[in-house]
């Protein structure tokens, strides 16, 4: 079976303000952000997709385009963002003081978001995406295909989380930054998870007392992902 390559999209203004943007419409990456999918792009240069494909968004859709190189890109409503529903455009700090924060941390398989989607669904409907098309390019292109498909934290934790057999309420262990790369291969028996969320980056902020505190504020985990550790 083919490869394929879950991107999330890079960093935007939203991410940075610490606002949970959900489909909001019109979140575009900042500076930082196209910076970071431009280097995504020449990281990935010398790999020949056989489809790019793309949640609807804005913000992935600016990435996809970035690193497709010159290729179309498809948008498929399977992988776009988990609708949050009434959390919408609430800063992650007042969501903090909601009783529905530590279902989210600890139960997330529990969840329903206030006049949204329960995270359960957003999985679902992920994996069957990505397994469905990732079986059409097997057919098409043969089981050396690889192909990218650009989405966003929550989704491709979930994504992840099936493909290393972990139940959905152990998904919030997994992290994934912007511009991060993370590769699953499935196969007739099995999935092999190939990396998970790869920025080649350096490891500096290992030396930062002050960044790996933000990283594990009380060990919550961001919703919708946060901004990694770029700054």
């Amino acid at each position: 079976m083919p490869t394929v390559v879950l991107i999330r999209h890079g960093r935007t203004t939203a991410n940075v303000a610490g606002v949970l943007a959900g489909r909001t419409p019109g979140v575009g990456l900042d500076d930082i952000g196209r910076e970071g999918a431009a280097a995504l792009a020449a990281r990935l240069d010398a790999v020949h997709p056989a489809v790019v494909v793309s949640s609807p968004l804005e913000r992935c859709v600016q990435t996809a385009t970035a690193i497709a190189g010159g290729r179309e890109v498809v948008t498929d409503d399977g992988l776009t963002e988990c609708h949050y529903g009434d959390w919408t455009g609430r800063s992650l700090t007042d969501l903090r003081r909601e009783k529905l924060w530590k279902v989210v941390q600890e139960h997330p398989s529990g969840v329903v978001f206030p006049s949204g989607e329960s995270l359960r669904a957003v999985q679902r409907r992920a994996v069957d995406a990505v397994r469905a098309r990732d079986a059409a390019l097997g057919a098409e292109h043969g089981p050396g295909a690889v192909w990218f498909a650009v989405s966003h934290a929550d989704v491709i934790k979930a994504v992840l989380a099936d493909a290393l057999g972990m139940h959905l309420d152990h998904f919030q262990r997994l992290v994934v930054d912007p511009c991060s790369v993370s590769i699953v291969s499935f196969t007739e028996r099995r999935p092999f998870v190939l990396r998970v969320n790869d920025t080649g980056g350096d490891l500096g902020f290992l030396r930062s007392p002050a960044r790996r505190r933000r990283r594990a504020t009380r060990g919550d985990a961001v919703v919708g992902g946060g901004a990694g550790d770029a700054r």
